[in-house]
């Protein structure tokens, strides 16, 4: 399930992101690839400097963690780290799958991947996300602000920029149900669910969807 989130960051949000990084320094992405990732893998990430990064996290975070379509499509367990990638022209990322365990520190399961696309789409050429799904690759390039979710375990790649600069932020999430099919299902019934809520809460359907969807949530979840 591929599901985007608009406007999850805001302009004042995206300036300050922005102005933290003008003058920050970048390196080789390939320092923070798997090793079949590392042969397909050309971009630049900012460089470790704590306090520019946890700056940028908690910029980043404030929203993640207040978003419901975030939390209803994800119902995230554990966040990384947000990584700050930049292509520039020439640069690319070739079809890969995510690594299934990463952390540096604790340890954690890849279930969802996010790109919260940084830069307005018109001020670059190329740089589409392009994820693998049954019905097709289905391209992602999104406004400033917007993000994307997917499961981990799809294929997906960048396509080469050519001209200007795509700025991302990427994370992974272990879920706290880690099948995709299910968490599709309890992300539509949470949606008709939530609609109920809003417009007929006293209802028996109401009701009975809202007891359906905490129960399957109880049924699948790994605490």
């Amino acid at each position: 399930m591929l599901i985007e989130i608009p406007e999850l960051l805001n302009s004042a949000q995206l300036a300050k992101i922005h102005e933290s990084i003008a003058q920050a320094r970048f390196v080789d992405g390939r320092l923070t690839a798997g090793m079949a990732a590392s042969k397909v893998k050309n971009n630049e990430e900012l460089a470790q400097e704590p306090e520019l990064l946890q700056r940028l996290y908690r910029i980043v975070m404030a929203s993640v963690g207040h978003s419901e379509v975030f939390r209803s499509a994800v119902l995230p367990a554990k966040v990384a780290d947000f990584i700050f990638a930049r292509y520039q022209p020439g640069m690319r990322y070739g079809d890969h799958v995510d690594d299934p365990i990463m952390g540096q520190g604790p340890r954690f399961r890849s279930d969802v991947s996010m790109t919260i696309f940084l830069n307005p789409p018109d001020t670059y050429d190329g740089g589409e996300l392009v994820i693998r799904t049954p019905f097709g690759d289905q391209q992602v390039k999104l406004p400033a602000g917007h993000a994307v979710v997917y499961p981990s375990a799809s294929v997906h790649r960048v396509a080469e920029v050519s001209r200007g600069e795509r700025l991302v932020a990427l994370t992974w999430i272990q879920s706290f149900v880690r099948d995709a099919a299910r968490r599709e299902l309890l992300y539509e019934l949470d949606q008709s669910r939530q609609q109920l809520l809003r417009s007929d809460p006293e209802t028996d359907v109401t009701k009975n969807v809202d007891r359906s969807y905490v129960n399957l949530l109880r049924m699948w979840a790994e605490v």
